[in-house]
């Protein structure tokens, strides 16, 4: 990848089973288990992110596969954001924004009008990232509620 210069990013829908959707879920899922300890999170199911309540995206810089995420279905109106990703390679630049943006129009665009989603204490550059696009702290819900060092965010859709 270039050093400072602007990526020049596709940003793909592919389904969840795609092999590199599921390569950059591994790596966020191992990443996951080096900043908790432990396995990190289970991996997802790819019929969740399946139009048309879900969707996957996975972005591509230079040719290569460097970020992740996606959203499904959670409750009426509400959708969730899982496992949001970018490679150390190109973290810092504007990559996370770009494939939250994205997952939040089509969100909406799905009929969604709230996007919920779940991280922690030991990801603050995620939490920067949700606080700044306008996400506010709820109630811990999900996979790891009961972790004292889980942090849930939502936000309204089109706001």
């Amino acid at each position: 990848m270039a050093g400072d210069c602007e990526l020049a990013i596709v940003l793909s829908v592919v389904p969840l089973d795609h092999p590199e959707a599921r390569d950059l879920e591994r790596k966020h899922i191992a990443e996951m288990g080096y900043r908790y300890g432990g396995a990190g999170p289970g991996p997802l199911h790819g019929r969740d992110f399946e139009a048309p309540g879900g969707c996957f995206v996975v972005v591509h810089a230079d040719g290569a596969a460097v970020g992740c995420g996606g959203f499904r279905y959670l409750k009426p109106e509400i959708a969730e954001i899982k496992r949001m990703y970018v490679d150390d390679a190109v973290r810092g630049r504007g990559v996370g924004r770009r494939i939250l943006a994205s997952l939040e129009e089509r969100a909406e665009a799905a009929g969604y009008s709230e996007a919920w989603l779940e991280t922690g204490t030991e990801q603050p550059e995620a939490v920067s990232l949700y606080r700044s696009a306008g996400y506010r702290p709820i109630a811990a819900y999900g996979e790891f509620q009961h972790d004292d060092r889980c942090r849930c965010f939502a936000r309204t859709l089109g706001s």
